[in-house]
């Protein structure tokens, strides 16, 4: 239904959590690389539990070839610290991309600057500065899910 896609992805339990998240959401999982750990990696399959081998999962070689063999317009949101647009906003459809970056680095400015009304964030207190991947992946993903649950085959 939708498409996760994790860009230069760094901590093996997140990348873990968010494939079970996918299993159990119905959604494809995108890694792009370069990637900070082995994907086939004890601490992967242990957060990913047995889920692992039932995920849709695409592992591409860079951000660029991502680009050329998937056709992205309005089809896709980039979740980010550096906007002001709440997720909540956006009006996602079945087969829409949503991009997060890394657990250190977030998502290249350039891909942001370029998709700047695409862009949309989970408002937070000012006391902190961000949230866990598999925790944001799965905040923004079930609100996608709840806007579409009449087509939600779960």
């Amino acid at each position: 239904m939708f498409n996760l896609v994790l860009v230069n992805p760094q901590i093996p339990n997140n990348t873990g959590a968010i494939g079970r998240l996918c299993v159990n959401a119905g959604a494809s999982l995108h890694l792009i690389k370069p990637i900070a750990f082995d994907i086939d990696e004890k601490a992967v399959r242990r957060a990913g539990l047995d889920y692992w081998n039932k995920l849709d999962l695409h592992v591409w070689e860079s951000i660029d070839e991502f680009f050329e063999k998937n056709k992205i317009t309005d089809n896709a949101y980039f979740a980010t610290t550096k906007t002001d647009r709440p997720y909540f906003e956006a009006e996602f459809k079945a087969g829409d991309f949503i991009f997060f970056g890394s657990e250190t680095a977030g998502i290249p400015e350039d891909i942001l600057n370029k998709y700047k009304s695409q862009n949309i964030t989970i408002p937070m207190t000012k006391e902190g500065r961000s949230l866990n991947l598999a925790i944001s992946t799965g905040i923004v993903l079930y609100d996608a899910i709840r806007q579409n649950f009449t087509h939600f085959e779960g």
